[in-house]
């Protein structure tokens, strides 16, 4: 507790959810009592280690429209981002060579992406508009019968910006190629069903969406095509051979409840976060001067929200609201500098504004009496910074660099 008792509003889902208590209890048998090794298949330690672990196997595909063989527990989805995207290509025997994914991608795909140009494929990165929205032009023209893999996340980490999934897995059945996406922040929020959606791989985290940290999926698709890929890692053959190693039972059971959860209340959940986004909205952009939206208005999460704040440092006000809202910056920082977001930098935002942003992430728990008080200590904090601030003072008179 902070501020004299008071809790301070946590509004950083994007980055992390709590778990539910409910994927709590769930877990608990699995810890201690129910401790077995679903891959002992002579006694019924491993046995009901076993059920518990496909039982969860089939929530997840249930909430996905998945069947059960196509899901695979991994780590999470940094991890299954790795595997789709390595994992197809490495094995590819020779014919299609390029990779196909977009400028606001998450690090957990750009950065694989970096590592198979260096070992030969040919990566194009197509760019988006100015509401994060993908240049669809330029992802016709990158998708040849040449490309093997295409991978576009659902929806966006830092802005909420939701992709059309269904017409680019249209355009990649059409000439060939597989459709990976991150869903990480889409699952559980929004439907997805990967046939409808056309995906052939889709990554997903159990922290996202309620349940327990170090627990995630990939889907492969195993129906028209079924598709092949090298694993990362070897050892037992483990997962199908596609993912080595004891699984995590409680993790696994954890994610499972959480789809379960989502399944049942996400329509309302969706309903009732995405007022209480638009009324953080209203608060501030009637409160302050010089506050603009990032991404589409429409066409984004029902929970996030992305805005700037003109003549404020993000970095500035995040320090300032630290002990009261919890929320994080558009830009990412290292030890030593702040760097725009290159998520805000492809929608061809000045640094300034890049820098002067915050992204807000409304989930389960939140009320509209901590969306007030959140409204009402940004509004303040900004009044505040903006006083000291000689940038704002010329913006405001109307020279805005």
């Amino acid at each position: 507790m902070q501020n004299g008792g008071v809790r301070p509003i946590y509004l950083d889902h994007h980055a992390t959810t709590p778990c539910d208590p409910r994927v709590v209890e769930a877990m608990l048998p699995f810890w201690s009592q129910a401790f077995g090794n679903p891959a002992s298949r002579t006694h019924v330690f491993g046995w009901r280690a076993q059920q518990a672990v496909e039982a969860a196997r089939a929530e997840v595909s249930q909430l996905i429209g998945a069947t059960p063989r196509e899901v695979v527990f991994t780590s999470g989805a940094t991890e299954s981002n790795n595997l789709a995207l390595l994992g197809i290509c490495r094995a590819q025997r020779g014919g299609r060579d390029r990779v196909v994914t977009c400028a606001t991608e998450h690090r957990a795909v750009l950065d694989p992406c970096d590592a198979l140009e260096k070992a030969g494929f040919r990566v194009t990165r197509v760019g988006v508009g100015s509401d994060g929205l993908i240049d669809w032009d330029d992802l016709e023209g990158a998708v040849t019968r040449e490309t093997l893999l295409v991978s576009v996340m659902h929806a966006n980490n830092e802005i909420g910006v939701i992709q059309d999934l269904r017409g680019i897995g249209a355009l990649c059945r059409e000439r060939g190629a597989v459709l990976h996406t991150d869903a990480a922040q889409s699952v559980g929020k929004l439907p997805v069903n990967v046939d409808a959606l056309g995906v052939d791989l889709l990554s997903l985290s159990g922290h996202k969406l309620y349940g327990p940290k170090g627990v995630g999926v990939l889907y492969v698709r195993r129906r028209q095509p079924r598709l092949r890929l090298e694993p990362l890692l070897y050892g037992g053959g483990h997962e199908r051979g596609l993912r080595s190693g004891t699984l995590a039972v409680p993790l696994c059971v954890g994610l499972g409840r959480a789809c379960e959860i989502a399944a049942g209340e996400m329509d309302e959940e969706a309903r009732r976060t995405g007022g209480l986004r638009d009324r953080l909205w209203q608060r501030l952009s009637e409160g302050l001067d010089g506050v603009e939206l990032n991404g589409h208005p429409t066409r984004r999460l029902p929970g996030n929200l992305n805005a700037s704040f003109r003549g404020v440092e993000g970095a500035a006000l995040l320090v300032g609201l630290g002990e009261s809202v919890a929320v994080s910056s558009g830009s990412a920082c290292t030890s030593a500098t702040q760097t725009p977001s290159h998520v805000l930098g492809a929608l061809g935002l000045g640094e300034a504004r890049a820098l002067s942003s915050l992204r807000f992430g409304i989930g389960r728990d939140n009320t509209e009496a901590e969306i007030d008080r959140a409204a009402d200590r940004v509004i303040d904090e900004v009044g505040r910074l903006r006083a000291l601030s000689p940038v704002w003072e010329e913006w405001r008179r109307g020279a805005r660099p």
